[in-house]
């Protein structure tokens, strides 16, 4: 039997260094689309809310600036934080977890998401001041 001492406990970083080194920099990604691959997954494995992060930046501060879709009650694209997602506490003091298997383009996965959005039968895509 382990002391409690002994106990070690594992856990997972949201953002280790080999996603640092792939997350595209904030706006680089745009008019891609839904083609857009999806950098990295998170979500609360108490609900069923995810954050999807196409781009992201170190802040000055040393925390991280996110852009991707957020699926929650709603889903929609904007902005959060790396604070933000790391300070969330669930029941039993769960956290928000990194999905480690998730590879994927955005269109992938959120198809319905990406087809209401920029579906043949929209002209403007009301994120895209280009069109």
């Amino acid at each position: 039997m382990q002391r409690g001492s002994e106990r070690r406990r594992c856990v997972l970083k949201l953002l280790t260094k080999e996603i640092k080194k792939k997350l595209p920099a904030l706006y680089s990604t745009d008019g891609k689309k839904g083609e857009r691959a999806v950098a990295v997954k998170f979500f609360t494995p108490w609900t069923n809310w995810t954050w999807f992060v196409l781009e992201g930046d170190e802040q000055e501060n040393g925390d991280y600036l996110f852009f991707g879709l957020v699926e929650g009650h709603e889903a929609e694209l904007g902005y959060f934080t790396l604070h933000e997602l790391e300070s969330v506490r669930g029941p039993a003091g769960l956290k928000i977890e990194r999905d480690i298997h998730f590879d994927s383009t955005l269109q992938e996965a959120a198809p319905d998401f990406c087809e209401k959005l920029w579906g043949e039968d929209k002209l403007v895509n009301p994120f895209d001041p280009k069109e």
